[in-house]
């Protein structure tokens, strides 16, 4: 590649970087804000306008306090386990696209990091590798606690990641039926989300796979482990999980690799079912410049509302018990997944090939 295409590249990495890192400050904020008005409280008041700042302030807190580094701890696994939480959190969002591709000159540039042709099994493979984050902190803490919330950690993402990917592999088999083949390519399955049905319906993957798409929520809640899914960190139980021994910026980085996978897991939901960065862009009634950032917007909007059913789900719904969770995953979830599978092959071979007698 030239010193053009090594710019460009550049460029989409700092975008994500720094869209993540602005999303989170905004996601923090925003719960704190939005869970205090459903339960009449304020919520943070004191730090900028309206408590803007607050994160700002708690992120500053935690960069300048003392990291303590337990003496009974395995060190290797114990200092590396942060990052394993934080590079696949940022990773997931790098195969997202965020907006609509534009030209400059002869050279068209994707509102995405990579657009890679096996973008949904690189997502299964990052959120995979994110537990090992998990798993290794509790196991290298030294300490029961958080060996006990690293074990738990393990099972649930086992049960909800299984759920998680048989509710993809509803999508890409509908996607298959709306161009030429089956495709992986998260780019690709947004174009295809393009257009309408019956002239005002959005041809979005949410209509016609609205069961695939409530077994993705509950396994997307599941994974980031989120309420009322969060025994991995259940603070009256194992004091605060896999993560107890971690203090200051170690910290941090697991409190910012939940966040982005927030922001990440919504921004994924709101492209395989809600039809990304789609939406009116009125060309030709708006300025040139508003109609190209229109699906950008879209795409922010479409996340931020499942961004904001994860805040409301935490000031609604009370923790459950483990027994309960686990029960949901494996006796609900992954056959509600698997018999919708088949029913969807069935609709689909019909569609395509008719019926058996006719």
């Amino acid at each position: 590649m030239g010193w053009v295409e090594w710019g460009v590249v550049v460029l989409r990495v700092l975008l994500v970087f720094v869209l993540l890192l602005g999303a989170t400050i905004i996601n923090v904020w925003a719960e704190r804000k939005i869970v205090a008005d459903m339960q009449s409280r304020i919520g943070p008041k004191r730090a900028g306008p309206w408590g803007i700042l607050q994160t700002v302030a708690d992120g500053l807190k935690l960069f300048f306090k003392e990291s303590v580094t337990p003496r009974k701890v395995e060190l290797g696994a114990y200092l590396l386990a942060p990052f394993l939480a934080v590079i696949p959190a940022f990773l997931i969002f790098m195969v997202i696209p965020f907006g609509a591709p534009f030209m400059i000159g002869d050279t068209e540039i994707a509102l995405q990091g990579a657009d890679l042709n096996a973008g949904l099994l690189f997502i299964l493979a990052m959120s995979s590798m994110a537990v090992y984050a998990v798993v290794l902190a509790g196991w290298s803490s030294g300490s029961k606690y958080p060996l006990i919330g690293g074990v738990r950690a393990t099972a649930q993402a086992i049960s909800y990641e299984a759920a998680m990917g048989l509710a993809m592999v509803a999508v890409v088999m509908f996607t298959a039926t709306q161009g030429p083949g089956g495709t992986l390519s998260l780019s690709e399955i947004v174009a295809r989300q393009d257009g309408t049905w019956l002239g005002f319906i959005p041809q979005w993957n949410v209509f016609p796979q609205i069961v695939a798409f409530v077994i993705f929520m509950i396994a997307i809640v599941a994974e980031t482990n989120r309420a009322p899914f969060d025994l991995v960190e259940a603070e009256q139980e194992i004091v605060g999980g896999f993560h107890t021994e971690y203090s200051g910026m170690r910290f941090a980085m697991f409190f910012l690799a939940e966040y982005i996978n927030i922001f990440s897991m919504s921004a994924l939901a709101a492209t395989l079912f809600l039809g990304g960065w789609n939406g009116p862009t009125w060309e030709g009634t708006v300025p040139a410049f508003v109609s190209a950032i229109l699906p950008t917007v879209w795409f922010l909007l479409k996340t931020y509302f499942i961004v904001f059913i994860f805040f409301w789900i935490r000031a609604t719904l009370p923790r459950l018990r483990y027994d309960q969770l686990m029960s949901i995953g494996w006796k609900r979830l992954i056959p509600a997944a698997l018999a919708w599978i088949v029913l969807s092959a069935i609709s689909i071979g019909v569609r395509q090939f008719g019926l058996p007698w006719s």
